[in-house]
């Protein structure tokens, strides 16, 4: 069960940091895209880095669909 709190607040902190980067993009949309971004690295052996790795795959998914 701590695994999953981890997660969900690894989700709500790059979600956090994004929303200041992006203050016009909703919430909502936000985090949809992290929580998809962290899901497809989530199962890698190695979780040491998933805060940061979530963070630029989803600031490069987000430039690309304001661009």
């Amino acid at each position: 069960m701590t695994k999953l709190i981890d997660d969900e607040e690894t989700i709500r902190q790059v979600a956090d940091t994004l929303e200041v980067k992006y203050p016009d993009m909703a919430r909502a949309e936000l985090e949809a895209i992290v929580r998809e971004e962290f899901g497809a690295i989530s199962g890698r052996p190695v979780r040491d880095y998933l805060s940061i790795l979530t963070e630029r795959a989803a600031r490069k998914r987000i430039k690309k669909s304001i661009a």
